[in-house]
Formats: C-alpha cells, sequence, structure tokens
C-alpha cells in the first residue's frame, strides 16, 4: 500500500467534490445503521468513553465543516469564524473544544431528519463554494482537505462504534475479513528517510511537520502482521484472549465476535483488537519488541513487495509526540492535547478509506484502546 492519485491530499477541486460527497453517504449509511439498531437518541447509547452519540457525532461533522469552510475560521479557537452556524445554538451544541465529552448524552440535539437536513445544507454550500476553486492552490483547498479527512475519521469511528455495540455495519460495507498475515521476516539495511510529510505535495497533517530527516539503523522486521495462531500459542503459556473473543461452549476452542456476528477464528489472520499492553506482552514473550515508528516508516516506504500493511492499524514502540518545530495548525487540537499521552500507530485499516492512507500518517491512541480495528507486527531485538 503506498500513496497513489486517490490520496485526499493533493486532490482537485472535481475530486474533492465527489470524494465529499462519497464521505457523506458513508457517514449517513453507518449513522443510519446504528439508528436501525436502536441508537439514533443519545440516551440508548452506553456513555463509555471510546464512544460519542452518534446523533451528536453526526451534527459534529457537518459543524466542524462549516466551521472551517463556510464560516473560513482560521483556528479552532472560540469566536474564530465568521458569523454564526446555520444551526441554532450549533457551537454551543457541536464544538468539541466546548462540549465535554460526558456531557454529550445530555444535550437537547435536534432530532435525526432535522439533523441530516443542516449536513445536507452544509454539504451544498460547501460544494457550491468549492466549484469556485477552479485552478486554486493548495492553501485554498486546504479546508476543503481538511474537512474532508476529518469526516472520514468520523466515518472509521463510527464503525468502531457499530462493533463495540455489536450492531451489524450496511450491507455494502465488508465485514471485516482481512488477508491472512504474510509469513517471513524482512531484514533491511538501514539508511536515511524523510519521515513525515512534505507541503510542496499537497495536505500535510501537523504532526508530520516539519519533515524529519532519521537515520534508521539496520533492523529485521515482520512481513505480516501477527496471526492469530501466534497469539493462540501465547495464550496457551498464560497471555490474554484479545478483545471480543470467546471460548467456544465445549471449552476446546475460540470464535470472536464482529459486529454482533459469531465468526469463527482463521488461525491465519492478524490478530486485532489488542491493547498496546497486550502486544508488548506477546512481544517479550516471543522475545520480540515492536517497531519504532521511523521503522515502520522506513520499511513502508521502502516499496518491498513483500512488505504489506493496510490490514489493520498497527501499535508502534513510539510514544506519540511532536517532530522537532511542531505548530499546531488551525484545527489546534488534533495533536497537540494528546501529546505524550498516545501512542503512535502506523498504516491503516480495512475500514480506511484509500484516499485516507498514507505511510507518512501518524495515528495515535491511548495505550489501553483494543476497540479500534488494530494489529501489530514485531522487529527482531
Amino acid at each position: 500500500m503506498t500513496d497513489d492519485h486517490a490520496s485526499f491530499r493533493q486532490m482537485a477541486p472535481r475530486a474533492l467534490d465527489a470524494a465529499l460527497q462519497d464521505a457523506r453517504r458513508r457517514t449517513l449509511g453507518l449513522f443510519d445503521a446504528l439508528a436501525g439498531a436502536g441508537y439514533s437518541q443519545a440516551a440508548q447509547v452506553p456513555r463509555l468513553a471510546i464512544l460519542n452519540p452518534p446523533l451528536w457525532e453526526l451534527g459534529h461533522i457537518a459543524w466542524f465543516a462549516e466551521w472551517f469552510v463556510l464560516r473560513e475560521a482560521k483556528s479552532s479557537q472560540p469566536d474564530d469564524a465568521i458569523g454564526p452556524s446555520l444551526l441554532a445554538r450549533g457551537d454551543a451544541l457541536f464544538d468539541s473544544n466546548m462540549v465535554a465529552h460526558n456531557t454529550r448524552w445530555q444535550l437537547d440535539l435536534p432530532a435525526p431528519d432535522a439533523m441530516k437536513s443542516y449536513c445536507a445544507e452544509v454539504l451544498d454550500k460547501i460544494r457550491a463554494r468549492l466549484a469556485q476553486q477552479a485552478g486554486a492552490d493548495d492553501a485554498a483547498l486546504y479546508p476543503y482537505r481538511l474537512v474532508l479527512a476529518h469526516e472520514d475519521m468520523h466515518g472509521e469511528a463510527l464503525l468502531y462504534t457499530l462493533q463495540t455495540l455489536g450492531a451489524a455495519p450496511p450491507t455494502h460495507f465488508a465485514a471485516g475479513a482481512v488477508q491472512a498475515a504474510m509469513p517471513g521476516e524482512l531484514a533491511f539495511a538501514g539508511g536515511d528517510v524523510l519521515c513525515g510529510g512534505d507541503p510542496a505535495r499537497g495536505f500535510v497533517f501537523d504532526n508530520e511537520k516539519p519533515a524529519l530527516p532519521c537515520r534508521v539503523a539496520p533492523f529485521s522486521i515482520d512481513a505480516g502482521l501477527v496471526s492469530n495462531a501466534a497469539w493462540l500459542a501465547f495464550m496457551r503459556d498464560g497471555g490474554p484472549a484479545p478483545r471480543y473473543w470467546q471460548r467456544d461452549a465445549a471449552g476446546d476452542g475460540w470464535h470472536t465476535l464482529r459486529f454482533g456476528q459469531r465468526v469463527e477464528l482463521d488461525p491465519d489472520e492478524p490478530v486485532r483488537h489488542v491493547s498496546l499492553y497486550q502486544a508488548q506482552a506477546y512481544c517479550g514473550w516471543a522475545g520480540r519488541r515492536l517497531p519504532l515508528e521511523v521503522e515502520w516508516e522506513f520499511a513502508a516506504s521502502a516499496g518491498h513487495p513483500d512488505f504489506i500493511w493496510g490490514q489493520l492499524w498497527e501499535w508502534t514502540a513510539s510514544p506519540f509526540l511532536p517532530y522537532p518545530g511542531f505548530a499546531a495548525d488551525r484545527y489546534r487540537e488534533y495533536s497537540a492535547p494528546s501529546f505524550g499521552r498516545c501512542q503512535v500507530l502506523r498504516g491503516a485499516s480495512f475500514a480506511t478509506p484509500p484516499r485516507l492512507r498514507s505511510p507518512h500518517f501518524r495515528n495515535f491512541y491511548a495505550p489501553e484502546r483494543d476497540d479500534v480495528f488494530v494489529g501489530f507486527r514485531t522487529c527482531a531485538p
């Protein structure tokens, strides 16, 4: 998996328009799946730190797009936007900087149909404005690319929500099966690599800047992700079962739950839904370690045909920290509040839209999170 012409980072206005419409279809399909499973209202949704009420999340996605495109905000700070929201009390309801997570279940939100109308109005106005951007440069297209990436990331989070709540995704979504884990190990001689993104190539997230020249020592890394079979061997020696694994009634085997459905455990598939701590425990048991994010980026950028990524997000050994010279972009709270509190994940998952995938993308989650579509690979000591 590599960067390609479909990357949102270089999309011109016409391609952006199509991608924004695609992202919204995806968002609405996922919301409708949650609503159909009985989670349309906040009161129906468990109060978990890893979830948002889907109705709130739907409104937040549209509000964010309105804030940065239609209201031309230069930052995510309160009052740093032109005019009021199209939705009465929109700022008070959907500004994630101002609305604490645990209060999102208590808000008087619009009804689902009214929320969808707000979403449609915002998108229609964004598309009309984007149609005037023919020949625009990267700076002018930055907010459109930002809101597209934001909606794509929330779409994946809505799939996490479906998995956590045991609800089925829309029928046109894959059930989450991934390819068999690639066996074997790859040796890299090391060398120089430019980590991070180059703004001259289009959109770059703030945590990818400034691009950092790195020297990588020789290392060996798994060609693919750790498999279910390998994890079973670890479990037989005292390791924990991953989230959503359940022992068969006879007690002599295991299956997994995917979106509420029992699935037979495929020993060749990558293990998923493991926390950083569980991944580290496996590595200790196996006499291995997690790769540093610079090693992962080196391997992914090398173009080796046997280095397969993009099936699941991958834990790395690197805490989420800023590159030297970091400066927050317009969405100021995207990265900075998580520095030192989260761990870097690299790659992508089956639920990540292809346009968002890049070997430079630095995802980040708290180390205890295991609801994400995440696995890991190991390195030699």
